[in-house]
C-alpha cells in the first residue's frame, strides 16, 4: 500500500496523524500485530501470545462498546512487530504519528512534542541497582545521542531527555549493549520494578528484594503476553529496611513481614499482600489479608496481572486500572478469580500473626550510614530535583568503583546511594562527591524536596515544577529553621508522578486565571498532611490555584505556621497539620505571612 503525500494546506500535526491512520490501514491489510483485521479478530478465535487481550478487546467489540484507541493502536499493530518502522524513522529524523507515539514507549521512548521536539527515553533497571561501568557508560551514551544529563525518577529508575527522532535506535541499541534495557518501560506494560534500595546491606530488612525483583523483572521481559495491559501496572517489593520504597502506591505491593508463631502456618519472612494502589487516583493499596512465601511472588503477581488484563477497562483509560477492577466486582471476587489462576489457594492470616514491621527513617536516603557488613556503609547523595550531568555521573560512577563497592542505588526519593564504603574511606568519598558539585548533607526542606519532569520536559505537565521546586527549597531554606523530616512534592498534572497526595505538603500544577480576560500563568493547587507507610493518609487541599510565583511564601507561612503552633518540638508537621481542618491551617499560615 502505498502511503499518499498530503498538500500543504495541512499543519505539520496533521499530516503526521494522516500519515499514521494510512500507516495503520496497511498493517491491517498484512495482518501484523495482533493478527488479522478487526472484523476478522473479533469473529476468528484468537491465538498466540496475544490472545486474552484480543479476547478482552473482542468482549468490548461485542458488547456495542467503544475500544480506546489505544486499543485500536495495539490492535492494527503490535509495537513489538514494527521495530523496522522505528528504524526507517530514525534514518529519516523523522517524529512519529499518534499512532507510533504510543507504540514506541513500548520500547521506552516517549516523543514529548510540543514540551520538546525530541523524545524521552526511560530504562528499567530492577530494584534501583545497576554497576558503577553501566553509570558511566550511559554518560558517555547521553553526551553523544542526547541531553546530556539524566533524572533519577521517583520509580527508582533514569531518564534520558532530548533525544533526537534520529538517534533514538541507536540509544535503545546502546542502552541494551549496557546489559540494560528499555523495553516495557512505557505505555500498557509493567513498569521498572522498584525494591529497597538498601537491599542486602540495611541492618534491619527482613528479607534481600533483589533476588525477587529481578526474578519479577525477567519473567516480564520474556513472556509476551504480559504486554499490551489495558493500562500501566506497577509492582513493588519492600524488604523491611530503612528506606522507604512507597510500595502501596503500586497496583501489587509486597511487603516484607515476620508471621509469628501459632498461627497454623510456617513462621519466618512472607511478604503481605497488597492491591489496587493508585494515589494519583487517592487509593493506596489495600491489605488482602493474604501473604505469599517469597519465592512465589512472582507466581502470584503473575496470576494477578492476568486477571487484570482479562477484566481492566479497555474503553475508558481514565478506569483502566487494577483499583478500578477491584472497586467494580469487590476484593473478595478479584482474589477467588486469581486463585482460579493460580490453580490452588493463597494464604490468609490474621493481623495479630504478623509482627510490627521495621521502623522507616525519613532521613536514610541522604548522608553516611553504617551497613549490616561491619566497617561498612552506604552514601545518600542530594541531586537538585533528581538531576545528575553526564560528568557527575562518570564522577559518582569513578567514586562507587574507587571507594565503594560498585553497586550504584537508586530510590523512589529522586536520589542515589553507593554502597560499600569502607569506614576509612567515607571522608575521601564525601570530599569527591563535593568536587563535583553534590553533597551528602541537606536541610529538612532540601532532602525531601521533589518533583516530576514539568513542562520544561513533559506536554501534560501545567507548570515547571523543577524550576519552581528549586525556587520554593532556595527560599524556604533561607527562612525556616524546619528540624524536623519534610517532604515537599511538586507533580505536574493529574499523573501525579511526583505523588503530590503523599507529601507532607504536595502541589500539583494548574493554570491559574489572571485578569479580566481568559488569560492565565503557572501556578498550583496546595495539599497538606500527606503520608505514606504507617502514616498513609491523602493530603487535604489548603490552597487553590497559587501563582507559581507565590508558592514559596504559601509554603513558607505554612513552615512557619508549623513552627509557631506546634506542641512541642518533637511534633512532626504531618501530626500538626493533620490536627487542623484545611481552614485552620490556611488562618494560621496567612496570619504568618502577614507578620
Amino acid at each position: 500500500m502505498k502511503l499518499e503525500t498530503f498538500p500543504m494546506d495541512f499543519s505539520d500535526e496533521q499530516k503526521r496523524y494522516l500519515e499514521g491512520f494510512a500507516s495503520g490501514l496497511q498493517i491491517r491489510t498484512v495482518g501484523r500485530g495482533f493478527g488479522d483485521a478487526t472484523a476478522s479478530q473479533a469473529s476468528a478465535e484468537p491465538s498466540g501470545p496475544e490472545a486474552a487481550h484480543v479476547k478482552a478487546q473482542n468482549k468490548v467489540i461485542a458488547s456495542g462498546k467503544k475500544l480506546a484507541d489505544q486499543e485500536k493502536f495495539k490492535r492494527d499493530g503490535h509495537p513489538f512487530d514494527a521495530y523496522a518502522r522505528l528504524k526507517q524513522q530514525a534514518r529519516d529524523n523523522a517524529p512519529p504519528a499518534a499512532a507510533d507515539n504510543f507504540r514506541w514507549r513500548y520500547y521506552g521512548l516517549f516523543y514529548v512534542a510540543p514540551a520538546q521536539d525530541s523524545y524521552m527515553c526511560r530504562l528499567r533497571i530492577p530494584n534501583g541497582i545497576l554497576k558503577h561501568w553501566q553509570l558511566s557508560a550511559l554518560a558517555d551514551l547521553a553526551e553523544r545521542l542526547c541531553g546530556p544529563y539524566c533524572h533519577v525518577t521517583t520509580r527508582a529508575n533514569l531518564q534520558l531527555r532530548e533525544v533526537p527522532p534520529k538517534h533514538a535506535v541507536a540509544l535503545i541499541e546502546g542502552i541494551q549493549d549496557l546489559g540494560l534495557c528499555s523495553r516495557g518501560s512505557g505505555a500498557d506494560n509493567i513498569r521498572n520494578v522498584t525494591g529497597t534500595p538498601t537491599a542486602g546491606v540495611d541492618p534491619q530488612e527482613l528479607v534481600d528484594t533483589r533476588e525477587y525483583a529481578r526474578a519479577w523483572h525477567y519473567h516480564i521481559l520474556n513472556d509476551r503476553s504480559l504486554t499490551g495491559l489495558p493500562r500501566k501496572f506497577n509492582v513493588a517489593f519492600d524488604g523491611g529496611g530503612r528506606i522507604a520504597v512507597l510500595e502501596d502506591t503500586n497496583d501489587i505491593a509486597f511487603s516484607a513481614v515476620q508471621l509469628k508463631d501459632g498461627f497454623g502456618i510456617e513462621s519466618g519472612v512472607w511478604f503481605r499482600l497488597g492491591l489496587g494502589g493508585i494515589t494519583g487516583h487517592k487509593d493506596f493499596a489495600r491489605q488482602t489479608g493474604i501473604i505469599v512465601k517469597p519465592t512465589e511472588s512472582t507466581e502470584v503477581a503473575d496470576a494477578i496481572v492476568r486477571v487484570f488484563i482479562d477484566l481492566g477497562d479497555r474503553t475508558n483509560r481514565l478506569k483502566a486500572r487494577l483499583k478500578y477492577v477491584i472497586d467494580r466486582i469487590g476484593m473478595e471476587q478479584f482474589l477467588q478469580l486469581v486463585q482460579e489462576k493460580l490453580g490452588r489457594t493463597l494464604t490468609r492470616v490474621p493481623p495479630a500473626g504478623l509482627a510490627p514491621a521495621p521502623t522507616i527513617d525519613r532521613t536514610a536516603h541522604i548522608g553516611v550510614h553504617q551497613q549490616k557488613q561491619p566497617g561498612l556503609n552506604w552514601i545518600g547523595i542530594v541531586l537538585p530535583v533528581g538531576k545528575l550531568t553526564s560528568d557527575q555521573m562518570r564522577g559518582l560512577a569513578k567514586i562507587g568503583n574507587d571507594l565503594g563497592d560498585g553497586d550504584i542505588r537508586l530510590t523512589v526519593w529522586q536520589n542515589l546511594l553507593i554502597s560499600g564504603v569502607r569506614d576509612e574511606n567515607v571522608a575521601t568519598a564525601v570530599a569527591a562527591i563535593e568536587s563535583i558539585g553534590l553533597s551528602v548533607k541537606a536541610s529538612q526542606i532540601r532532602a525531601g524536596l521533589i518533583a516530576c519532569t514539568g513542562n520544561a520536559g513533559c506536554k501534560f505537565a501545567a507548570s515547571d515544577t523543577k524550576r519552581h521546586a528549586a525556587e520554593i527549597g532556595e527560599w524556604c531554606e533561607a527562612r525556616v529553621p524546619i528540624d524536623t523530616p519534610l517532604n515537599i512534592h511538586l507533580t505536574g498534572c493529574h499523573h501525579s508522578c511526583a505523588q503530590h497526595y503523599i507529601s507532607d505538603i504536595g502541589l500539583i500544577a494548574a493554570k491559574v486565571p489572571v485578569g479580566e480576560k481568559d488569560d492565565t500563568v503557572e501556578g498550583y493547587h496546595l495539599f497538606a498532611g500527606g503520608g505514606f507507610g504507617p502514616n498513609a493518609e491523602l493530603g487535604t487541599e489548603v490552597y487553590r490555584d497559587i501563582k507559581a510565583t507565590d508558592a514559596p511564601k504559601k509554603v513558607e507561612g505554612l513552615l512557619k505556621a508549623y513552627l509557631f503552633n506546634r506542641l512541642s518540638a518533637g511534633e512532626s508537621f504531618l501530626t500538626f497539620a493533620r490536627r487542623h481542618d484545611a481552614e485552620a491551617l490556611r488562618k494560621l499560615a496567612d496570619a504568618e505571612a502577614s507578620r
